[in-house]
């Protein structure tokens, strides 16, 4: 059905404590959410390893220019994934090939023929390497040891001179392999980058302030602690973990999740209209975009009395990113899962400005975000106590980031910028 203009409700102001407590929370919460340095080391590794193998395969000799990263361990918004039964993270690749590939791939069945070329190159590698792999509608999934996955694309090159990140505009194969959409993960990257270094218009003199740094060259992977240590970052990883634990694993199901890219498109579009605006605090900002995601994408009334969404991809315009909830049960189940994210967010700063202790905090945490983020933040204060004793003070809760990892230099250089 349609639906009436949103409505913003109203809020108390909140003070700058509650903010700076608040957002010491999310640190803790995301950094348990995040690659250890272990993890990134192993992300890296097979990274390196399945672009090394591409680069030399017979498939796509003189066709394949680059491996690239894409996704969440590009933008610095990776978390553990929905399913709960591993533990790995995992990470999107994209192989991509020269605009003058296209001519092989042109007819009919050519998006199949791609797609079957780069099975066939990774299923020796899997082979190899005793890993599983999995062929999907439009990507290969190679599953590694201790729950780890890389998804890998292929992607020919077709620059759009004329639309915005055009340069890097590229072709997919669509779900029923007869066709190529428009894509663009390079531009995207860029697109989401420049978003997450505005500076944000803090008045408050005391606000906590967040580092948005320009994150660095690829080399070959962006800098951990450059990406993951920005505030748009750390607002998307929130929004996941949230939606991870609202929706949990829907197996057998239909699952009326909101996808990742929907919810991170919505994100930084939100920040870079919000954050030149004054706030009072980094609090006052993320709520202001929580409750303002559903005012930037499009909602056109069709005949039948339902909505077409249409969230155009900043770098892509022929690729709509809210496709995937153009079913009426997706659409009312993000308006719940909004409404919801904004009810804890409520109920986890009511207990914070209003004192209530621990236990109620960590009671409005879990249910919010999940048991493993309670669990951090109840050692996160231990840790804090401890150390707070031993130097002889009182503390809250540190935010300290996690350490950068050390990333060697490489002579392949088909990882590009």
């Amino acid at each position: 059905m349609i639906r009436e203009p949103v409505i913003l409700p109203k809020r108390p102001r909140l003070s700058t404590r509650s903010s700076q407590r608040f957002f010491q929370l999310v640190d803790v919460i995301a950094r348990a959410n995040e690659p250890t340095s272990t993890d990134l080391e192993d992300l890296e590794r097979s990274y390196n390893s399945t672009g090394e193998f591409l680069s030399a395969c017979p498939e796509f000799r003189g066709d394949l220019i680059q491996i690239h990263a894409h996704g969440s361990r590009q933008l610095g918004t990776i978390v553990r994934p929905r399913d709960g039964s591993r533990e790995g993270f995992d990470i999107d690749l994209i192989a991509r090939l020269v605009p003058s590939a296209r001519g092989k791939y042109e007819s009919e069945h050519g998006p199949a023929l791609l797609l079957d070329r780069l099975h066939c190159a990774l299923n020796r590698y899997a082979q190899a390497h005793g890993l599983q792999l999995r062929r999907w509608e439009r990507c290969v999934t190679l599953e590694y040891a201790g729950g780890m996955s890389a998804d890998i694309a292929p992607v020919i090159d077709s620059p759009l001179f004329a639309a915005p990140f055009g340069d890097t505009h590229g072709l997919i194969p669509d779900r029923a392999l007869r066709l190529f959409d428009s894509t663009n993960p390079r531009g995207y990257a860029k697109h989401f980058d420049l978003a997450a270094t505005i500076s944000p218009n803090f008045t408050a003199t005391e606000a906590l302030t967040m580092k948005s740094a320009t994150r660095a060259d690829l080399a070959p992977l962006p800098n951990a602690q450059e990406v993951l240590d920005r505030l748009l970052c750390r607002l998307v990883q929130l929004l996941k973990l949230h939606r991870n634990v609202a929706f949990g694993v829907a197996p057998g199901g239909q699952d009326l999740a909101p996808s990742s890219v929907f919810l991170t498109t919505l994100a930084a579009i939100a920040y870079a209209v919000e954050a030149p605006q004054p706030h009072d605090s980094p609090l006052e900002l993320m709520l202001d975009i929580v409750e303002r995601m559903p005012l930037h994408f499009k909602r056109i009334p069709r005949a039948d009395g339902f909505e077409e969404w249409v969230l155009p991809n900043p770098s892509a315009p022929r690729d709509n990113l809210a496709s995937s909830m153009n079913t009426p049960a997706r659409q009312d189940a993000f308006y719940a899962w909004q409404q919801r994210l904004v009810g804890d967010l409520r109920r986890i700063l009511h207990a914070i400005e209003n004192h209530e202790g621990m236990d109620v905090l960590l009671k409005a945490l879990e249910s919010a975000f999940g048991s493993r983020c309670a669990k951090a933040i109840q050692q996160d204060l231990s840790q804090s106590r401890q150390e707070s004793r031993a130097a002889g003070r009182v503390t809250l809760l540190s935010s300290a980031a996690i350490a950068p990892v050390s990333v060697p230099a490489r002579s392949h250089t088909f990882f590009g910028r």
